[in-house]
C-alpha cells in the first residue's frame, strides 16, 4: 500500500507537469483529487487494513494529499500568470492607460430638493422637526379638527394599518399629511413651559400615504414639507411675507404671487398659494395650462381648535401654516412631466440630475 501512494504521487504530479491550461488543469483535478482519484480509493480502503498497519499508511495517504494539492495550487497559480502574460501580449493592452472612474452616486432630486427647502427657510430662522408617518386617527383627524364623520375626510382616502381590527374611533393610519406633526411639535414647545410656551418656528418635512388612483400627476406616496409658526401676534400677513421670500429665494427675486381663497379643516382663512410660472413669464404655457400661474401649496392661519389641542392659548396665540409639495416644486423647476417618475428608480431619470 505505501508503495502504491508513491507510485500515485509521481504519476499525478507527472500528469500535473504536463497541464498547459486550465481545461487541462480542472481535468488533472478531477482525476487526481477527485471523489474517484486513485489517492481517495485508499483512504476508502484504510478500513480493511490491519491495525498496524493503519497508522502508516494513513499519514503517507495524507502526506501525498498535502504534497498533490500544493502542487495544483502552484501550477494553477504559474498557469494564471502565463494566461495574463500572453493576454497583454495578443491583446496589445496599454497598462500605462489610466482605469476606468469609477462612477459616482448623488442626491435624488427629490433630496435636492427638500435641502433647497432646508436652506431657505433656515435663513429665516425655521428649524427642521420630525414626526412620525404612522398615525392614529387622533392626530391624522381629530385634533387638526376632523372629527369622526366629518365630510372633509373624504379629501384624503385614507390606508388603514390594522387590516381586520376594528377601528373605532382612533385606528391606526399611514398619514395622509405632514399636517399631525403640527400637534407634536406644538405639545413638545408647550412641554417646556406650559404656562408660556415657547414660539414655534418649523418646516416638518416627511412621507404621506394615501390610497388614490395614480397618475402623472397623483402617486399613493409623495413628499409634504409642513411649515409651523406660532406666536403671540403672528398675522396672515406674516403668512404672505414668508412664502413670498420663499418664491423668491427659490425662482429669482422677480416672482410674483398670489393667494387663492380655500378650505381646510385646520386653518382659516385658508389659501391655496400659487407662483408666477417662471417658464413663460406669466403669459401662459403648457406647463402652467395657458393660466400663468402655478400652484405650489396650501396655507392659512392655524384653527384655533388646533391651537388649543396643541397646548397653546388661541386667546394669546396666533400661528400660521403651510404645506408644500417639494416634487410639485421639482416637478416644475425640472419640468418633469410624470411624477411616477421620482420613484421607479430609473436611472437614465437621476442621472440627470
Amino acid at each position: 500500500m505505501l508503495e502504491q501512494l508513491t507510485h500515485v504521487e509521481q504519476a499525478a504530479l507527472a500528469a500535473l507537469e504536463a497541464a498547459q491550461d486550465e481545461a487541462a488543469i480542472e481535468q488533472w483535478r478531477v482525476a487526481h483529487l477527485g471523489r474517484s482519484a486513485p489517492l481517495m480509493q485508499v483512504f476508502d480502503q484504510l478500513g480493511t487494513l490491519a491495525k498496524e498497519e493503519r497508522p502508516a499508511v494513513g499519514r503517507r495517504a495524507n502526506e501525498v494529499k498535502k504534497a498533490i494539492e500544493a502542487a495544483f495550487a502552484a501550477r494553477s497559480e504559474t498557469l494564471r500568470q502565463l494566461t495574463l502574460a500572453r493576454s497583454l501580449t495578443s491583446e496589445r493592452l496599454d497598462v500605462t492607460l489610466p482605469g476606468r472612474r469609477a462612477p459616482l452616486g448623488r442626491l435624488h432630486p427629490d433630496t435636492q430638493t427638500l435641502r433647497e427647502l432646508y436652506h431657505v427657510f433656515g435663513e429665516m430662522g425655521f428649524q427642521v422637526f420630525r414626526s412620525r408617518e404612522v398615525e392614529t386617527d387622533e392626530y391624522n383627524f381629530q385634533l387638526l379638527n376632523f372629527p369622526v364623520g366629518h365630510p372633509a375626510r373624504d379629501m384624503q382616502d385614507t390606508y388603514f394599518v390594522a387590516i381586520g381590527a376594528p377601528r373605532g374611533d382612533n385606528p391606526v393610519v399611514l398619514r395622509t399629511h405632514t399636517s399631525p406633526g403640527q400637534i407634536h411639535a406644538m405639545r413638545a414647545y408647550a412641554a417646556m413651559n406650559p404656562d408660556n410656551p415657547p414660539p414655534v418656528r418649523i418646516v416638518l418635512p416627511g412621507m404621506c400615504y394615501r390610497y388614490e388612483q395614480v397618475t402623472t400627476r397623483h402617486e399613493t406616496q409623495f413628499d409634504q414639507l409642513e411649515g409651523l409658526a406660532v406666536g403671540p401676534g403672528i398675522t396672515f400677513g406674516d403668512l404672505k411675507g414668508t412664502l413670498a421670500d420663499m418664491a423668491r429665494r427659490l425662482f429669482g427675486q422677480a416672482t410674483r404671487t398670489r393667494f387663492r381663497a380655500s378650505y381646510f379643516p385646520f386653518t382659516e382663512p385658508s389659501a391655496e398659494f400659487d407662483i408666477e410660472c417662471f417658464l413663460c413669464g406669466g403669459e401662459g404655457c403648457g406647463v402652467c395650462k395657458g393660466s400663468g400661474w402655478l400652484e405650489i401649496g396650501g396655507c392659512g392661519m392655524v384653527h384655533p381648535v388646533v391651537l388649543r389641542n396643541g397646548g397653546y392659548d388661541p386667546k394669546r396665540y396666533t400661528g400660521y401654516a403651510f404645506g408644500l409639495g417639494p416634487q410639485r416644486i421639482a416637478m416644475l423647476k425640472n419640468r418633469i412631466d410624470d411624477i411616477r417618475l421620482f420613484w421607479q428608480n430609473d436611472l437614465r431619470f437621476l442621472e440627470q440630475f
